[in-house]
């Protein structure tokens, strides 16, 4: 038997074309890992390329796991994949980590480089903002590290933000992205944008490593093309551009990322890179029934930057679309958990098969609120990720120091934890005597009995100390890594660290050391004769969706961004109105407006067999109680496709008039008919500024202010005074 047979005709057409660039435009559930996956098998089995001649990068880590595990089940039989001979799938970053530990010497840089992850890089920022002087309530570590991480995105460094840098403010910013830059370097660190970065410059500025790379990925797949920012963008061209054997798989529909710098561009302009390309479409859906399917089209039709398709399904029909409007965002929340409690009651559905999703993360709070008065358990994925966990933090920051000494934000959080009696007048000294003699924190404790102005008890401290980090250094490559965590949280006494308080929470912290020790077994296990250093390469590159598992006694609450790629059997989606979802921000620009459309299209298609929309008449917002429209969204979609449900009898009569009543029919008014106010105007008012009609019934008109603290509010055309601004 072929080992194609098992493919639809369109994915046996993606996986047959082998000699052109390909473009796989991939609807949702469309099975694009399937076909992906048997094109690499496909590739192998026709003699077109070793193994190692592929390179297939995805987004996640247990997306490469996956992929690394379909591909290696269907060859496994008649090729010998092993280490040496088998593809390379992972992660953009953690393929550029491979490179830059080979050749990041090249740059200047040490190969023994540690990852910072965003907690790594926000205990940095605090401390630079503190260091420099500069007030954090005017400017904010989020925001410097988001106008940092932009910048790296593009290729550009703290050199090329200073040269634009037009007020105090980004003069500010430059000062902190020089810094920031600096004591990277210092503590030989590499941020996670950096680690695109530096592999772009390191190919463009040495040809002969670009071209060992060419020549080793003869064959090169890239998933979720939609969401590459520049940097990866750049990487992928700079990879296929000596045989163009490339082939991009992705879905310009559920581009949902660019506040990470994802760009749309780099998917609807594929044609304008390799105008040989080939185009093939996966239109059939495995997932979702017809119904969801219409509703999904229906809403992402009215955006303009896309690559069309038409989602089908052999699943016909299916349940109408349930939509709520509660009174408020109380009710809203206590109808989901009834409706959860009826699903299981009636229906002996697993709560691991319900999501909750929702627009922006405070949302979660009320749901979180009404499933515990329900005495439904619940996980909110986006909460504190276990890798943030302090505790945790704590125990990765001995294992780097002891692997890279010049760590010095590792070391400082270290050096009194657990409590030595070392305070921070004592590291003022330290970091003093380092300053003068231009010497790391590592070098300073090296030469701690020539440091005079540390005396007595701390010095002896200090010594112990390092003494275990040096003893640590010598054992590291002789023990495993979860011997090695075994070993440092017994002699740091780190239980009764975490646990001497008492309280259950301090066990649960302890309880969090032992699951990394876990982790670490579990790494032991896979990777024998790997080190320490690529364990805490492992750990830095986890992504929190990585670590969603199918879990029977949880329902799962999160953002509608962190849901893509998933599915489950129920989907809700909460807070459906205007300048909730879509969000205020994005009521003024169409991009915004499309992202948002997208947005919504990536909810609806998570769901398998149910969906539910909900909204609320009345929500608390920004500590005021705020009316706002139904959502766009669902006015898009066909009223024969929904049924409004699950409220009293009196209520429903008044639910969607889009759906339950004709339109109101307006009445004249000469005045209004002179402003003419339809929807999507641009307007001002004289007390709430600038704003934009999102819905206008008779004589009144709906606006949503730019200004957030006004949100959205109702007026009557023929008093209000409103002016509409040019288009």
């Amino acid at each position: 038997m072929s080992l194609l047979s098992d493919l639809n005709d369109r994915q046996r057409e993606a996986a047959e074309t082998l000699s052109v660039p390909l473009l796989i435009i991939a609807g949702a559930g469309s099975g694009k890992t399937r076909a992906l996956t048997y094109r690499i098998a496909h590739l192998i089995q026709q003699g077109m390329a070793q193994p190692w001649q592929i390179l297939a990068v995805t987004f996640t880590n247990k997306a490469a796991g996956e992929m690394q595990r379909r591909v290696e089940e269907l060859l496994t039989q008649n090729f010998d994949l092993n280490e040496k001979n088998r593809p390379m799938i992972g992660t953009f970053h953690s393929v550029c980590v491979r490179i830059l530990r080979k050749y990041i010497e090249r740059l200047g840089r040490e190969k023994s480089f540690v990852i910072y992850d965003a907690t790594d890089q926000q205990s940095l920022m605090k401390r630079l903002i503190k260091e420099n002087q500069i007030d954090d309530e005017k400017i904010k570590y989020q925001v410097v590290l988001g106008m940092i991480s932009k910048f790296k995105n593009q290729l550009k460094g703290a050199a090329d933000f200073l040269a634009k840098a037009g007020n105090h403010f980004e003069r500010q910013v430059a000062t902190l992205f020089s810094a920031y830059e600096k004591r990277l370097k210092d503590n030989n660190a590499l941020d996670f944008d950096d680690l695109l970065l530096y592999t772009v410059k390191l190919f463009q500025e040495n040809p002969d490593v670009l071209d060992e790379y060419q020549e080793r990925w003869r064959y090169i797949s890239i998933d979720e093309y939609q969401d590459t920012n520049h940097a990866q963008y750049t990487l992928a061209k700079l990879w296929a551009a000596k045989y163009r054997n490339i082939c991009v798989i992705g879905d310009s529909d559920q581009s949902i990322y660019s506040f990470r710098g994802a760009d749309i561009t780099n998917i609807l302009e594929f044609e304008k890179d390799y105008p040989d390309a080939k185009v093939i479409k996966l239109e059939q859906n495995y997932r979702s029934t017809q119904v969801i399917l219409d509703a999904a089209d229906s809403v992402i039709a009215k955006n303009k930057r896309r690559k069309a398709k038409k989602m089908w399904t052999e699943k016909e029909g299916g349940d109408l679309i349930e939509v709520i409007h509660a009174r408020s965002e109380t009710e809203e929340a206590d109808w989901v958990a009834r409706e959860i409690e009826k699903l299981m009651r009636l229906k002996e559905v697993s709560l691991k098969d319900i999501v909750v999703l929702y627009r922006t993360n405070a949302q979660s709070r009320i749901l979180e609120e009404a499933f515990l008065r329900h005495g439904l358990p619940y996980k909110v994925i986006g909460g504190v990720k276990f890798y943030a966990r302090k505790e945790i933090k704590d125990i990765l920051a001995y294992l780097r120091v002891i692997h890279n000494p010049n760590d010095t934000d590792s070391l400082l959080r270290i050096i009194n934890t657990p409590s030595r009696r070392i305070g921070q007048g004592t590291i003022h000294k330290l970091q003093a005597f380092g300053l003068e003699r231009s010497l790391s924190l590592a070098e300073v404790l090296n030469h701690i009995q020539m440091v005079d102005e540390v005396k007595g008890a701390t010095k002896e401290a200090l010594v112990s100390f390092w003494q275990m980090i040096i003893n640590f250094q010598k054992r590291a490559q002789d023990l495993h890594v979860s011997e090695f965590l075994r070993q440092i949280v017994k002699q740091i006494d780190f239980k009764k660290h975490l646990t001497e308080d008492g309280t259950e929470e301090g066990e649960m912290r302890y309880e969090n050391v032992m699951e990394l020790i876990s982790v670490a077994t579990k790494y032991d296990e896979t990777e024998p004769e790997l080190s320490l250093a690529y364990f805490l390469e492992e750990v830095s590159l986890v992504a929190d969706t990585d670590q969603i598992t199918d879990d029977i006694s949880n329902v799962t609450l999160m953002t509608l961004h962190s849901v893509k790629g998933l599915e489950y059997p129920y989907v809700f989606i909460v807070g459906c109105e205007e300048n909730i979802f879509p969000h205020s921000r994005a009521l003024f620009e169409e991009a915004g407006m499309e992202e948002e459309r997208r947005l919504m299209y990536v909810g609806v298609t998570r769901a398998m067999h149910k969906l539910y929309l909900l909204a609320a008449k009345q929500r608390m917002l920004y500590g005021d109680y705020q009316s706002n429209p139904l959502s766009r969204f669902i006015d898009d979609i066909p009223k024969e496709l929904m049924e409004a449900t699950g409220l009293e009898p009196m209520d429903r009569s008044e639910l969607f008039f889009d759906i339950r009543k004709e339109p109101v029919k307006e009445k004249h008014d000469p005045e209004i008919a002179e402003k003419k106010f339809k929807d999507g105007d641009k307007v001002t008012h004289a007390s709430f500024g600038e704003g934009i009609v999102v819905e206008r019934r008779g004589d009144l008109v709906t606006v949503a202010f730019k200004d957030k603290v006004y949100g959205i509010k109702k007026f009557a055309a023929n008093i209000a005074p409103l002016e509409k601004l040019s288009q």
